[in-house]
């Protein structure tokens, strides 16, 4: 399906502005929907004058749908929609006498023009399905005036408010609390959502009648609410913002939609959500996510007191083997360290592994390896990986890191290139050197180093993945890794 952007610059002259206008409307339609009880289409006219294109659609959460079918990038020739042309050429809201029927379903059709600095950018198509319908109760009736108010406000270009957008996850919806103030910040309805959440700050009458801003100083301390200047313009309606506010048991996200006609202000849409349960939610995930932090920080300080331990014991072992022995655990257990350290940094249980990989070519080779002339870099990147796949892949790259700096040079200068290739399913890692190369002889499944078998198993068992050994371009060792990527 395309995008309202791709429809727009394929099928209209609309400039970039004003593409983003109607991106500000669409974001905030939702609104216009559930309060008309409607659908909405919005139709985009085309440059060659032909018609119109469907570029963007939205059903109601109040209400049955008009709508089966999704019309985003029809297009209906001029004619076959006769309100909108009228809309178009008369620049004003169009209603139509009597109703269309679509699939045995009785319409009403409402054509709305939406206005920026004068020009008409488009035509929305409310439309509200008859069936069911009955005598409105109030609540419905301040629903489909405030729903009057902004179609007049978007045909006379007063609508949307530049810069404020709805669509984010936590901003309050019709259904869940709606509030209609007059111009001096008086309520003149409440819904029954609206004054639930209004009981749970702690208020115990009506609030038709009082002052939203003034009542609301009074159930919430200074301290947990926003600042006057900020509390006056959102619950006077008199700014077309959002502000959180609680009392310390709940908190509440309240938004407000100024209503104003060629008057002037005449009033404000006010939506409430209490969201409570969210931030706590939210409390126990930024809880958690440092409990996790904390754990990968102990775990570290633990693997490193086990190097240290080694370490030590290592410089106390008189049999050379022996003590190559351990100062090769030592290494190990530090790569798994340098994983943990990384993660309890963290957000999120995943690592840069480019930090990790150029930590281990300096912990092995240049500081490890007996000849102070090998060298090492990294080709490419691999991004971020997961704490999962991170701890054994640094092991196995320490390994081969390790190998290639004692047995690839005699001692000599060399260099060593890890080079990674990351798609989109493997992860290609590749560990070369420039050194003597891999024996006439050497055979993979026959070779009795544990350092090859810590990697194989690693590999084949945890990782899922393949290893392949070989003579790489400069005549050395190059060792292939493969890893499928989750």
């Amino acid at each position: 399906m395309p995008s309202l952007t791709e429809l727009a610059r394929a099928h209209t002259d609309l400039t970039g502005e004003d593409i983003a206008w109607l991106h500000l409307l669409v974001a905030d339609w939702q609104i216009i929907a559930d309060l008309s009880f409607a659908d909405l289409v919005l139709w985009l006219p085309d440059q060659e004058g032909n018609g119109f294109w469907a570029g963007a659609q939205m059903r109601p959460t109040t209400g049955p749908t008009s709508y089966v079918d999704d019309l985003v990038g029809a297009f209906i020739p001029h004619g076959r929609r006769p309100l909108l042309d009228s809309a178009l050429s008369q620049q004003r809201v169009v209603r139509e006498g009597d109703p269309e029927w679509r699939d045995a379903v009785p319409v009403r059709v409402e054509a709305i023009p939406v206005r920026r600095d004068g020009k008409v950018l488009a035509i929305i198509g409310r439309n509200t399905n008859l069936l069911g319908v009955r005598t409105p109760s109030r609540l419905e009736l301040a629903y489909l005036q405030t729903a009057t108010d902004l179609t007049q406000m978007i045909a006379s270009g007063d609508f949307p408010h530049a810069g404020q957008r709805s669509d984010h996850t936590d901003s309050p919806r019709v259904g869940d609390g709606f509030v209609r103030i007059d111009a001096a910040g008086v309520v003149t309805y409440a819904s029954p959502n609206a004054l639930s959440v209004y009981r749970r700050l702690g208020l115990t009458t009506d609030l038709a009648g009082l002052e939203l801003a003034a009542v609301t100083r009074e159930l919430i301390p200074a301290a947990k609410r926003p600042d006057e200047e900020t509390l006056s313009a959102v619950l006077g309606g008199r700014a077309p913002r959002d502000t959180e506010m609680g009392n310390g048991e709940t908190v509440v996200i309240v938004r407000s939609v100024p209503l104003r006609n060629d008057a002037g202000l005449t009033g404000a849409l006010v939506l409430l959500r209490d969201v409570t349960d969210l931030r706590s939610r939210d409390r126990e995930l930024v809880t958690k996510d440092a409990t996790i932090r904390e754990i990968h920080h102990r775990v570290k300080n633990n693997l490193q007191t086990v190097a240290a331990l080694l370490r030590l014991q290592a410089r106390r072992m008189t049999v050379p083997e022996a003590r190559s022995a351990l100062e090769e655990a030592v290494r190990r257990v530090g790569s798994i360290a340098l994983v943990h350290e990384t993660l309890s940094q963290s957000l999120d249980e995943s690592v840069d592994f480019d930090e990790i990989v150029d930590r281990l070519r300096v912990m092995v080779t240049d500081v490890g390896s007996t000849s102070a002339s090998v060298t090492s870099s990294r080709v490419g990147s691999f991004g971020e990986l997961s704490g999962e796949l991170a701890t054994p892949l640094a092991m196995v790259l320490t390994e081969l890191l390790q190998n290639a700096t004692e047995h690839a040079f005699d001692g000599g200068p060399g260099h060593v290139e890890v080079s990674v290739s990351p798609s989109k399913d493997v992860l290609a890692l590749r560990v070369c050197d420039d050194g003597r190369g891999l024996p006439e002889s050497f055979d993979l499944e026959q070779s009795g180093s544990l350092g090859l078998s810590i990697v194989r198993t690693l590999v084949e068992s945890e990782l899922g993945g393949s290893l392949s050994l070989g003579r790489g371009a400069s005549g050395g060792a190059e060792v292939e890794v493969r890893i499928p990527l989750p």
